[in-house]
């Protein structure tokens, strides 16, 4: 045993290495777990006294001896490395430049709607997701019997059959009406999901804007004069608006509300089906029923409501022919909004 430690002794002095690889090579072939000076440890269990007395010195020495040259060798050959790599840099060279951030379409899309009703004062208001029966279906006048409470329009929670993923943020507003005082003037921006398939004019989540507003003697000829002003604000002064009979579970009489887009080439075409007009939100004045369910005097104090859905005006206003690629994070589509 005497000779071998001797002969590591003179490895140990006689290696050199400006490589970690090499260094960590030869650290394990030395102290590792089945290196040469470890197994010198397990057999000096197995010598006698005497001799352990003779050895353990020279053991002990030979090992303190090896990690201290593993040590040094590593940090001689990380200076080294930082020094090579020191050289190689060009510290003349123009820094790169900062990628520039840029706000997603449908952001920027709910930014101009908002900055637009908050110049004739709604205020906004948000919401959770997840919500319950009585806020995003029964205050809004849903019977029990229709089809948006069905598993195929809706996202129910399934730890809570009560609990639903919002269809609509519809339900931001009734929140409003229990929480504001009168008058009511508020916008309530957000992401709503219904459980329809997916496609190119179509996804199962959505972002809407929503608008309600409640006071003495609101007509529906003040909800068209404020869409009228939205849609100039936002498509132009030489806008056109016409309002569609339609039907809402929460207003009466309720409308769809387009505008002319015209039918200037084919994308128009396909855009409005042929038509020139097009669909952008729904509206119409508060059921009385909606009024009352959310503890509002529906003889004293009347109102409108409206909803917007943001990715039909992106589509339109940024020319995108898929809906799905607001949703799929491609930073080569989402480049070109900066």
């Amino acid at each position: 045993m005497k000779e071998r430690i001797e002969l590591l002794s003179k490895e140990l002095n006689d290696f050199s290495s400006n490589l970690l690889d090499e260094i960590e090579a030869k650290r394990i072939s030395w102290i590792g777990k089945k290196g040469a000076i470890t197994n010198l440890f397990e057999e000096f269990r197995e010598v006698s006294p005497e001799e352990k007395r003779l050895l353990g010195k020279a053991l002990n020495e030979l090992k303190n001896q090896a990690e201290g040259k593993i040590k040094e060798l590593k940090e001689q050959a990380g200076q080294l490395s930082v020094s090579a790599a020191s050289e190689k840099l060009d510290l003349t060279r123009p820094a790169l430049s900062h990628l520039k951030a840029t706000r997603h379409p449908v952001s920027q899309v709910i930014g101009r709607i908002t900055d637009i009703f908050r110049r004739v004062g709604f205020s906004l208001s948000v919401g959770p997701e997840i919500e319950d029966d009585w806020h995003n279906f029964s205050a809004l006048n849903f019977p029990e019997e229709h089809p948006a409470r069905d598993m195929q329009d809706t996202f129910f929670v399934s730890m809570d059959p009560a609990k639903a993923l919002r269809t609509h943020t519809s339900s931001v507003q009734v929140r409003a009406m229990e929480t504001q005082g009168l008058p009511i003037r508020t916008l309530s921006p957000g992401r709503v999901f219904r459980n329809e398939a997916i496609s190119s004019r179509s996804h199962c989540i959505f972002h809407q804007v929503e608008g309600l507003y409640i006071d003495k003697g609101v007509s529906f000829a003040d909800m068209k004069q404020t869409l009228l002003y939205f849609a100039q604000e936002l498509f132009g002064a030489e806008v056109k608006i016409r309002l569609r009979p339609s039907y809402f579970p929460f207003t009466e009489p309720s409308a769809e509300m387009d505008v002319w887009w015209g039918l200037e080439s084919e994308s128009d075409y396909r855009i409005t089906k042929g038509t020139g007009w097009l669909e952008i939100l729904g509206c119409g004045m508060v059921d009385p029923q909606v009024l009352e369910n959310n503890g509002i005097d529906s003889k004293e104090y009347s109102g409108y409501a409206f909803g917007i859905g943001i990715e039909r005006i992106a589509m339109n206003l940024f020319g995108v022919s898929d809906l799905r690629w607001f949703f799929e994070n491609d930073m080569r589509f989402l480049r070109q909004f900066k």
